[in-house]
């Protein structure tokens, strides 16, 4: 939790931004619930909202919060703890005491949160609320503003949508702090991932062993890992495989500390320690491209230009190995580099490790003046915008021989002229898949990468790692 004033500058800037846009009523915010696994008293792992711990900061379930925004009165509702929760979980500091760590004066009891927006309701006041992730958000919603359950994204309020956007999207010193301390976590799972990594072991001692430092630090893993000797699939979360000589490994991990903010990060290693001449041409490509695609992020550019020119570097690399062939610039807008990059380059970070995309991922990633495209690879790109200092963003360029996929294109005669199928089934069908990926905050004059202690990534600083792990 930050200082009471992060919070109270915050919510200040939201009702702000609010009355700029003539916006009146209340606005509501609903913080998680516990959520059973099996039974009511036996729940997964709580998660809290992350725009609630953005404006409110309490990470435990079942609070809510409203804003006035016509007398700009804020209150925080939840229930002090009775006998029966003391004699589980010890005592308690008060509900008045959490509002007061927040910067918030007015609490009342959590039942009084529906009476408060009933009555709003009731005087036909605007109710604007935040589209919710959890299911049981939902059913509050649908109670508390009388909506069908599929009415409840569709009335979800777009001006405050917009304005929690543009306020999270530019990360404040205080959450590049918390997200240089994520990456250095996440760095040192990767760390012991890499070193773990002996043939003859199952995957799922590398995976247990990351984990392991993420639960020891901090609050654990930001995503399921990703641990495969398969990366042409591209989130394969199966544990299962016996680490085999002559495979790549894509590691695709993330960790989360106690504040909620993310990392996430991806290397691909040889199994047995050293890049075949094969893997090693088509790792060096995917390595160039995420050395060039930080090369130019800059304040002024759009992240959809740097993935362009990005598949242009990519796909001239793969034009070296003759498989594709013609004008790398005709390949890119034909969209040829999907085939073998179907994602985009990367996402915005923050308290979610694809942060936002629950309030809308067009709405977070895409300008206003920006079009998603129908490209397959393009198309995938989360985040597109035009790049200011404070974006927190990744770099993950990657390279995957998708069998399904090259027979695919193949029958409808994509890339017909431009890829070399008969190279491709010949030779890489077996492959598998490369990806690379930082975490990078964008500057005041360029970009620097999250977390003090960067993952070797050039092929020949990956194999002296892993060396002098054995």
């Amino acid at each position: 939790m930050f200082d009471k004033e992060v919070y109270i500058r915050r919510r200040r800037a939201l009702k702000e931004r609010l009355a700029a846009e003539g916006e009146k009523g209340i606005a509501i915010f609903i913080g998680n619930a516990e959520a059973p696994a099996q039974y009511k008293d036996n729940c997964y792992k709580f998660r809290q909202d992350s725009s609630w711990l953005y404006f409110w900061g309490i990470n435990e379930p079942f609070f809510a919060a409203i804003i006035d925004l016509e007398s700009g009165r804020e209150t925080l509702y939840a229930d002090d703890v009775e006998i029966g929760d003391i004699i589980w979980m010890g005592p308690q500091p008060s509900v008045s005491s959490k509002a007061a760590r927040v910067g918030v004066e007015a609490s009342a009891p959590y039942g009084d949160f529906d009476k408060a927006v009933g009555k709003a309701v009731a005087q036909a006041r605007m109710v604007h609320f935040l589209p919710p992730s959890r299911y049981f958000n939902t059913v509050r919603f649908m109670e508390l503003l009388g909506l069908g359950r599929d009415e409840v994204a569709s009335s979800a309020s777009l001006p405050l949508t917009k304005a929690v956007i543009a306020m999270r999207l530019v990360k404040e010193p205080c959450e590049i702090e918390e997200l240089d301390k994520a990456g250095e976590l996440g760095q040192e799972m990767h760390s012991v991932g890499r070193d773990s990594i002996r043939l003859g072991i199952v995957e799922q001692e590398i995976v247990g062993k990351m984990e392991a430092v993420t639960l020891a630090k901090g609050w654990g893993v930001s995503f399921p890992t990703i641990l495969t000797q398969h990366g042409e699939t591209l989130h394969n979360h199966l544990h299962d495989k016996v680490i085999e000589p002559g495979k790549l490994m894509v590691i695709d991990a993330g960790a989360e500390i106690e504040s909620g903010y993310a990392s996430d990060f991806t290397r691909t290693y040889p199994t047995g320690g050293k890049f075949t001449p094969r893997q090693r041409d088509v790792y060096q490509i995917v390595c160039d491209c995420n050395e060039f695609a930080f090369s130019i992020t800059r304040p002024g550019i759009t992240y959809r230009e740097v993935h362009l020119r990005t598949m242009g570097v990519m796909l001239e690399g793969l034009k070296a190995l003759d498989l594709v062939r013609g004008n790398v610039d005709d390949m890119v807008a034909e969209g040829i580099a999907g085939l073998f990059q179907p994602h985009g380059l990367g996402h915005n970070m923050g308290l979610d490790v694809h942060d936002m995309e629950d309030l809308g991922e067009n709405l977070v990633g895409y300008d206003p003046d920006q079009k998603r495209s129908t490209q397959l690879g393009l198309g995938s790109l989360r985040m597109a915008r035009r790049l200011v200092p404070g974006h927190v963003i990744t770099d993950e360029p990657g390279i995957y021989f998708i069998p399904a996929l090259i027979a695919d294109w193949k029958a409808a005669g994509k890339g017909e002229g431009f890829v070399n199928y008969a190279k491709l089934e010949a030779e890489y069908l077996d492959f598998g898949g490369i990806r690379l990926e930082d975490d990078v905050l964008v500057t005041a004059d360029g970009a620097r990468r999250t977390g003090p202690n960067r993952l070797p990534i050039q092929p020949g600083d990956v194999e002296d790692a892993m060396a002098a792990a054995r």
